[in-house]
């Protein structure tokens, strides 16, 4: 781990670390499911007591930056961030108000006020549907999925691409970011986006992400004896289930994880689970399979709502403001 302890400083030892901890996650050296040294053995090769280490990995697990699974040992999790914002429909009011009344000063009638508002939320509708934008993810699978997401909700060209292919960078990657005005990633890619596309001057929107509720749901509405098998496209995928599955307080279920291509271990997959927990890349390969017809449940992360309403603000007031 490249942390350094100053002994010279006011600043606690356990805060340093956790300070420099979570520098390690922004700038990319800690991924989103990196296994962490345990508490003896950073405390070892720091040359600090183990309590010290203790602290500080509580506090980044209580702010769910660190994720502790028993019997596995402690992992960077996602941190689902989401976009704050004071900005309540009181205040629209108020600019509105305040809009309204300088337009009265011009001598613009009301009604010509409201065409002129209606016109301008137009011009700035089509000015977005003219962006074209690039969604990056750590797996091909989930860049698909929130490409078309965002797609679907602001109306924008969207097109996936994976972190391996930014720091690949072969020219089709490189001429298909040409063509992207504005780059989103999810909050916990956003720092290490930035540093791979240093010096192509696009700027990277940061966006939170969470698990379909709905399919948490269908999940925790199974008896305890219930046998699932989950079945995905990644390694990542299955830490960020097992995350999901634990902080709903369903972390304790009969769970058996595939991510391979063999087919014969797919099926053994499929015949061992009273259920199958499939995510949408691999649903019409396993539905196939699925010759028992057993219960298929469809699992995906979906954007937060309140990101995408900051992500149109911030669109509508970088790339719109000449429109």
């Amino acid at each position: 781990m490249n942390i350094k302890i100053n002994r010279n400083n006011r600043i606690p030892l356990y805060i340093q670390v956790k300070k420099q901890i979570i520098y390690l996650i922004k700038d990319g050296s800690l991924r989103v499911g990196t296994k962490m040294p345990t508490e003896r053995e950073l405390a070892k090769e720091l040359g600090i007591s183990r309590n010290t280490i203790s602290s500080a990995y509580n506090e980044l697990e209580a702010k769910g930056v660190l994720k502790s699974i028993r019997g596995r040992g402690t992992f960077v999790a996602e941190e689902v961030l989401s976009w704050k914002t004071d900005e309540g429909a009181h205040k629209v009011y108020k600019l509105i108000d305040i809009a309204l009344e300088e337009a009265i000063e011009c001598g613009i009638e009301s009604e010509d006020f409201l065409d002129l508002v209606i016109s301008r939320v137009r011009e700035k509708s089509e000015a977005i549907n003219r962006i074209t934008s690039a969604f990056v993810e750590c797996n091909n699978e989930q860049a698909v999925i929130f490409s078309e997401e965002i797609r679907e909700i602001t109306g924008m060209n969207t097109i996936p691409f994976t972190l391996k292919q930014l720091n690949d960078m072969d020219e089709e990657t490189k001429n298909r970011l040409n063509k992207c005005q504005i780059v989103i990633s999810p909050f916990n890619h956003a720092n290490e986006v930035n540093q791979l596309l240093y010096g192509m001057e696009k700027e990277v929107l940061g966006v939170a992400t969470g698990p379909n509720l709905e399919s948490i749901v269908r999940i925790a509405r199974h008896p305890v004896n219930t046998k699932f098998s989950f079945i995905c496209l990644s390694e990542e995928f299955i830490f960020r289930i097992e995350s999901a599955l634990d902080k709903a307080g369903i972390g304790d279920l009969k769970v058996k994880y595939f991510n391979g291509k063999d087919e014969m271990k797919l099926k053994e997959a499929i015949d061992y689970a009273d259920v199958l927990i499939v995510t949408p890349a691999r649903f019409n390969e396993v539905r196939k399979l699925n010759i028992a017809n057993k219960e298929l449940i469809e699992f995906s992360y979906i954007i937060d709502s309140e990101s995408i309403k900051m992500l149109k603000s911030k669109i509508v007031e970088t790339k719109c403001q000449n429109d």
